[in-house]
């Protein structure tokens, strides 16, 4: 389970002062549920993934994965954890089966589980015939694979998904969603970052909206359609963000924090 509350984050900037990342966000997320944080570039999305899974620091408010705390606790999260993004490198001259190994032993795995978990995964995802392939000859959708078996080579109850799809080509993107939504299935928690409205439509169980750091809403589809009265979820998400931009833009630019109506999740 992943337990966020009342994250901040700022940054100094010489021109603006404090800027606010992340302000006074809070959601929870549960095993067998994909929540997706749904919200265009700057939302402060990749800020509060980096924060569970330990790379950065909050400024202040806490996030809890599966018990342990990312800040005090950040070894015992990174063993519990799988961390998916666009931009998660391969190594040039190590081959797909070399690095899905060395990541196995970097979360300490005996010979005999981390191959039979890898012959599992080889098989899952299709890389058989690319397992003696290095990183430096392989396209896009190869090094996409290979970064999603070695984040689960570990088996974690948790999964973390940065805008995972983008710049994939449709075949490798759909194929990356039907593993997510089979590892849901498998009773994993996942956290689900993303600007597309149909992969948030067609994969989250609940949706958090964001902008400049603030959650404007949050919910099921269901919920949040019967809630603002739109059931067309990329004009729910337009008619927010323009709200949220005239209410708040000035304090914003100000460099002040933003206090909107942030609706908590459900208990």
């Amino acid at each position: 389970m992943i337990e966020v509350r009342s994250l901040t984050k700022t940054y100094s900037d010489l021109r603006r002062g404090k800027v606010w990342a992340l302000d006074n966000v809070s959601f929870r997320a549960v095993p067998g549920q994909i929540y997706g944080l749904l919200g265009p570039n700057g939302a402060g999305k990749t800020t509060a993934l980096r924060i569970l899974s330990t790379v950065l620091e909050p400024t202040s408010g806490s996030a809890i994965v599966s018990g342990f705390d990312c800040v005090t606790q950040p070894e015992q999260v990174r063993h519990r954890i799988g961390y998916i993004s666009t931009n998660t490198a391969v190594y040039d001259r190590m081959t797909a089966w070399e690095m899905v190994e060395y990541f196995g032993r970097l979360y300490g795995m005996a010979n005999g589980k981390l191959y039979e978990r890898m012959e599992l995964l080889f098989d899952r995802f299709q890389m058989q015939d690319i397992r003696d392939v290095l990183g430096a000859k392989m396209s896009t959708g190869m090094k996409q694979k290979i970064s999603i078996a070695r984040a689960i080579v570990h088996d974690p109850p948790v999964l973390i998904l940065d805008e995972a799809t983008t710049g994939l080509d449709v075949l490798v993107a759909r194929a990356l969603l039907d593993a997510v939504a089979e590892l849901r299935d498998q009773g994993k928690c996942i956290v689900f970052s993303t600007h597309i409205m149909r992969e948030a439509e067609r994969l989250c169980d609940r949706i958090a909206i964001m902008h400049h750091g603030c959650i404007l809403a949050e919910g099921t589809l269901d919920e949040l359609r019967e809630r603002h009265g739109e059931n067309d979820l990329e004009e729910l998400f337009f008619q927010l963000i323009w709200r949220h931009q005239a209410e708040c833009g000035t304090d914003r630019a100000a460099g002040q924090p933003l206090q909107p109506t942030i609706q908590q999740p459900a208990n």
